[in-house]
């Protein structure tokens, strides 16, 4: 019924800058809340930052400061512009969505992820 496609990912140096997106399809009526998580290998799989329909923002303490999330309600997209990486913000960047259907149920959908290596 809907689809979460992140892009964006991918090999960079530390202190260089990424941008992820992710584009929801479907079935959507409208969107709520949005966020981007991330799991490392061996990890669980943590917020990184989430955004509101009204744009509220919250970030992990790792994030703040350093990433912006930001969405476009017109596209259905969210994203996440990271700088000055680190190492250990390489993972799997996932995105997820509370999505309300056009048949007004509510559901969290997740994308199949995207991975960010961060090399010193």
């Amino acid at each position: 019924q809907v689809q979460l496609v992140e892009s964006g990912g991918g090999l960079v140096q530390a202190g260089g800058s990424l941008r992820l997106s992710c584009a929801a399809s479907g079935s959507i009526f409208s969107i709520n809340d949005m966020a981007w998580y991330r799991q490392a290998p061996g990890k669980q799989r943590t917020l990184v930052a989430g955004i509101t329909s009204g744009g509220s923002t919250n970030y992990a303490n790792s994030a703040r400061g350093r990433f912006t999330i930001s969405r476009d309600n017109a596209k259905n997209t969210v994203y996440l512009q990271m700088n000055s990486l680190k190492p250990e913000d390489t993972a799997d960047y996932y995105c997820n969505a509370n999505v309300v259907l056009t048949s007004r149920a509510s559901t969290i959908y997740w994308g199949q992820g995207t991975q960010v290596q961060v090399t010193v």
